[in-house]
């Protein structure tokens, strides 16, 4: 008898899973796809300045920006930093400077002055590349950042100022041209790092994440499938998600390899605009945070007469996008609207809204206001927040969700931040909902926001998603308030439409029979504006603060009904309607 073997060999080939990988595919076999980038905007439709340009010449270009960068004396493991729009000169950067071994630090713009210097301390960044329009912002903070060798601009601008400062200066395309050209990518290791973002917390110092090559790869590959976002070389494109906020959620990466032509708004991402970019590029495919679509949807109503039919999806992530903004793309518009969800830490994907086959009506409305159904690569669990146990996954049980994963992160970039995040072995995402047995997750709150009422939690987000949907509302924030009697109760901060007048007690009789009695509000406040973060969520640990200090003019609502039967908050007592203070 022929004896067994003891092992069995895999006879694969070895290939690091790199971004010089991305880029070479990208320009070799994609090469006649096109990148456009909005430089102005004009007088008129069709009247912006936009440059035009292919994967083969970015492709060129960053072998260029890589031999520039080396005369400047930057090898693998030195950082370079990047403070720009979305443009077709930060995707060349977003491809050369990991493809040569560096890494590249995408600085949050909309970071504080004193954030964004720690950030940039905290990565040593030794060569800054900034936008023109940007640069008087970065000259104030050069005294700040110690580590920062030479500025590199991109466009024209007062170089002397940055010389002021101690500092080399150059322009981008100065530095392209003490390149030789035709720079070979050196050989890397796919776990070194290839990119850094900072988290956009809105008390204390940021918290950097490192991808690796091949995090980044694998995100990328995942991005591009059925299951998710399905981006390819038949796609169209339009980057509006800042590319200096979690890599543009992985776009510039997947749609280069893939094929999908890109168009790049610039620092322009006002909804005229916008709306001019998808009419006269056919753009198919779009992304960003729910508060860019809003104000779209409302350009679109205000100023009808607009052709946007060649938008099939769009993918909305960052905040859970309200079930009203998916049903009135899609019932006026044609438009299919995708919700992910994932953070910086996460690359950032975990999860995309894909209904399952055969789910109709309500139901498949239900699916499509997920935050969607975990991806292949991605393990996740619900855990008891207060003890750690791990819940069911039943659609029903309640708890914060943790993460695990290739591109999932397993620890900050300075040593001791954010240890608390981190649970064994597992990312603490901060995020509270249910986990469904198919893998939906539904998202109910964030731990700090989250409304914990007589010993009961209330979902700001249903509230939010449900208030939302009134004609007359064009934002909602629902925060939790300290009360004598129950701990803590909703408070809805509201923004009108146009023209509206807001009534609360309208707005409440709005949410009967929608919620439990016990869920409604009794404190209502209209604002004209809602503070944002610097990523433009809703900044609701200021909306608490300016509530805590009486600076959010609140209406508080008293009726004489009790709650029906089966409506009692926890241990049986019914709820009664509070009086005014």
């Amino acid at each position: 008898m022929a004896t067994r073997p003891s092992a069995v060999t895999a006879t694969m080939q070895s290939e690091p899973l790199t971004i010089a990988m991305i880029l070479e595919h990208g320009a070799t076999w994609n090469a006649t796809s096109r990148v456009w980038t909005l430089r102005d905007v004009g007088g008129g439709p069709g009247e912006g300045r936009v440059d035009e340009t292919t994967f083969a010449d970015i492709g060129r270009s960053a072998q260029w920006l890589a031999g520039g960068l080396s005369t400047l004396g930057i090898g693998p493991g030195d950082v370079v930093g990047s403070y720009m729009w979305n443009t077709a000169e930060h995707l060349v950067a977003y491809l050369a400077v990991p493809s040569m071994g560096a890494v590249l630090h995408t600085a949050n713009i909309r970071l504080s002055a004193e954030q964004n210097a720690y950030a940039v301390e905290a990565t040593g960044d030794r060569v800054l590349i900034v936008d023109a329009d940007l640069l008087p912002e970065i000259v104030e903070q050069l005294a700040h950042m110690p580590t920062v060798e030479v500025v590199v601009v991109n466009g024209h601008a007062d170089l002397a100022s940055i010389e002021r400062r101690g500092k080399r200066a150059i322009t981008f395309e100065a530095l392209l041209s003490l390149s030789t050209g035709g720079f070979r990518w050196p050989e890397i290791d796919e776990w070194s790092a290839a990119n850094v973002c900072f988290t956009t917390g809105t008390t204390g110092n940021p918290k950097g994440v490192a991808y690796s090559h091949r995090s980044t790869w694998l995100h990328s590959l995942s991005l591009g499938t059925m299951n998710a976002l399905r981006l390819g070389a038949g796609d169209r494109a339009m980057i509006v998600v800042p590319m200096f906020h979690a890599n543009a959620w992985g776009y510039p990466y997947a749609a280069f390899w893939s094929g999908a032509e890109m168009v790049l708004p610039g620092r322009f991402v006002r909804p005229p605009v916008l709306v001019e970019l998808i009419e006269r590029f056919g753009v198919n495919f779009a992304n960003g945070v729910p508060t860019v679509w809003n104000d779209v949807l409302r350009y679109l109503e205000e100023d009808p007469g607009h052709d946007i039919s060649t938008l099939d999806r769009l993918v909305v992530g960052g905040a859970s996008a309200p079930t009203s903004l998916i049903e009135r793309f899609e019932d006026r518009h044609g438009v299919h609207v995708v919700q992910g969800w994932g953070m910086t830490e996460t690359s950032p994907l975990v999860s995309v809204a894909r209904p399952p086959r055969g789910s109709v009506g309500g139901e498949r409305m239900g699916y499509l206001a997920s935050q969607g159904r975990v991806l292949p690569g991605v393990r996740i669990r619900l855990v008891n927040p207060e003890t750690g146990s791990v819940l069911p996954a039943d659609g029903v049980a309640v708890g914060e969700l943790e993460l695990r994963g290739p591109w999932i992160a397993g620890s900050y970039l300075v040593e001791g931040d954010g240890s608390e995040k981190f649970h064994d072995g597992w990312l603490r995402t901060g995020d509270v909902g249910t986990l469904d047995p198919a893998g939906f997750v539904r998202l109910t709150d964030r731990t700090k926001d989250v409304i914990k009422s007589g010993g009961e939690w209330i979902s700001s987000v249903a509230l939010e998603n449900l208030l939302a949907g009134h004609p007359d509302v064009a934002e909602v924030a629902v925060i939790g308030v300290p009360d004598e009697r129950w701990d803590e109760r909703p408070c809805a901060v509201v923004v009108g439409r146009a023209g509206a007048v807001i009534d609360p007690t309208e707005l409440r009789q709005w949410l009967m029979g929608q919620v439990l009695r016990w869920w409604l509000p009794e404190r209502w406040s209209v604002v004209e504006v809602l503070p944002r973060t610097s990523v433009g969520k809703v900044d609701k640990r200021l909306l608490r603060a300016l509530y805590a200090d009486g600076k959010l003019d609140v209406t508080h609502l008293a009726g004489g009904s009790k709650a029906g039967r089966g409506d009692r908050m926890p241990g049986g007592t019914e709820v009664l309607e509070k009086e005014n203070r």
